[in-house]
């Protein structure tokens, strides 16, 4: 893959040079020293994959990536120093595109183990890449969920989600009747950091899913670990490690799939911004049960890749644009 690399510290970057040499297909596209040269790079020669580090001078690392994205559109993967200490700007860069965080790695004695976590995102965010392939289409005619019964609501998110993730729940009232489920591409490092995050945009409770639980009516639980969750017959959440061919974890189409199996109530599959496929085939057998499905459309997009294969496949019933999908949530199980 070529990498282009933002990060005005020669220490770092020296780091980073070194990881990447571990892997002989990595390939080093350009080297930028801050936001604003990152930018002019990317115009320039878009590589596969962005190194993009936060804080910088000129232009910070959340600023680049927002304009990265909206003119010359690639993988990004934050890279920067104490990310646990920084997660609320990996939420800002994620909301406008990046895929995933990991520390910077160092040139002491844990070299090895730091540069092996960073070559492990960056072979993810390859399969991800490959998938970008799909064609989209319009919508097909909406068809309104059966009434009667318990209700949930589950959203899949990638690239791009948390922002998105926060808008459409700020939307919903307090007195939302759903169970609301959210499965977003994230480690699981950032996982209770983004759940008390958007539990201060919006007015349900929102937490990280735990082992054994029921989704609750008004609740929003969000997949906390780097295991798939899956729905199981008896009605409780349960993390698991397989399948291990979904390199993307935790996987949307695994927990779709589990609802299609096990939830015997109504509910509405939701696909927003993402890159790569996750999702989409899972979200068409959701339709295929005779849930509603929607997904993300184009314009209000940071990344339109999972909601475009989903719209190629016929998954989406209902193709909204962001501000939409809330009312229509509270339309359907209000």
């Amino acid at each position: 893959m070529r990498i282009g690399i933002v990060n005005d510290m020669p220490l770092a970057v020296e780091a980073l040079r070194r990881a990447l040499a571990l892997e002989p297909a990595h390939q080093i596209a350009w080297v930028a020293v801050n936001g604003a040269e990152a930018v002019e790079c990317c115009a320039r020669d878009v590589p596969d994959v962005v190194l993009m580090d936060l804080l910088m001078p000129v232009m910070d690392g959340v600023e680049a990536t927002r304009r990265i994205m909206a003119r010359s559109p690639c993988a990004i993967l934050v890279v920067t120093v104490d990310i646990e200490q920084n997660v609320h700007r990996v939420f800002e860069a994620m909301g406008h595109g990046a895929l995933d965080a990991v520390n910077t790695p160092g040139l002491g004695s844990g070299q090895a183990q730091e540069a092996a976590l960073l070559l492990r995102k960056i072979q993810n965010i390859g399969w991800l890449v490959g998938q970008r392939d799909s064609r989209g289409r319009g919508a097909a005619e909406s068809r309104p969920p059966r009434r009667g019964g318990r209700h949930l609501v589950a959203i899949g998110a990638s690239a791009g989600g948390p922002a998105s993730l926060a808008q459409l729940l700020k939307q919903l009232p307090g007195d939302f009747s759903a169970s609301v489920v959210l499965v977003q591409h994230v480690d699981e490092v950032f996982a209770a950091g983004m759940a008390d995050w958007l539990a201060s945009e919006s007015r349900l409770p929102v937490r990280l899913a735990r082992e054994g639980e029921v989704p609750q009516p008004g609740t929003v639980l969000l997949a906390g670990t780097n295991n798939h969750m899956r729905l199981m017959r008896n009605g409780e959440l349960a993390y698991t490690a397989e399948p291990t061919s979904h390199v993307y974890r935790p996987s949307i189409d695994v927990f779709f799939d589990s609802l299609v199996a096990h939830w015997k109530g109504e509910a509405i599959g939701v696909l927003l911004t993402g890159m790569g496929r996750d999702g989409a085939e899972g979200l068409k057998r959701m339709r295929e049960r005779g849930f509603l499905t929607i997904a993300q459309d184009q314009a209000s997009c940071a990344v339109y890749g999972m909601p475009k294969a989903a719209a190629a496949i016929g998954a989406a019933a209902e193709i909204l644009a962001l501000e939409r999908i809330a009312p229509r949530l509270v339309e359907a199980f209000g």
